[in-house]
């Protein structure tokens, strides 16, 4: 008994990507656009120093509630507040010229993600990571941060590898 082959047919969807993105070498973006979006950004950056303040002082109360829940306690309330700030802060930080802050917001974000029953040594890196962000703003730290940033980012690394 001869086994017929099922009849397949091939079909090839248009690909219109090509017609959205614009032809090669043009990147895809108007270029008017663009220059809008980097001055509204370029006019947020005057109170981006007010708002990462603000944004420092509610992760450091985070961490004060944190610290001073009963025993016993869900702690879970105030790890996502603490997550939930550190991860805007992050996605800010490098936008107005302060990739230490996305840096720090990160490692704070990846640090609170999983705790489930914080220790107090984990309470304590928490701190560490919100007086980093603070020592950060006040001092100016741009870009890298020079070696005062990488101290402090290695710093960091460190305690979180002993936890």
């Amino acid at each position: 008994m001869a086994s017929e082959k099922p009849k397949v047919q091939l079909i090839q969807p248009p690909n219109t990507l090509r017609e959205k993105v614009g032809p090669p070498g043009t990147g895809g973006v108007d270029a008017d656009v663009l220059a809008r979006a980097e001055k509204v950004i370029e006019d947020m950056a005057d109170n981006y120093l007010v708002w990462v303040k603000d944004d420092i002082a509610n992760l450091q109360a985070a961490c004060d509630d944190l610290a001073a829940a009963e025993p016993g306690s869900d702690p879970k309330p105030h790890l996502e507040r603490l997550f939930s700030i550190a991860h805007d802060m992050k996605g800010q930080g490098g936008s107005f010229g302060y990739p230490l802050i996305t840096r720090v917001g990160n490692t704070l974000c990846r640090l609170v993600e999983n705790l489930e029953t914080p220790s107090d040594r984990d309470i304590e890196a928490i701190r560490l990571h919100v007086d980093a962000m603070r020592l950060i703003i006040a001092n100016r730290m741009t870009d890298d941060g020079g070696p005062e940033g990488h101290r402090l980012i290695r710093g960091l690394e460190l305690v979180l590898a002993k936890i």
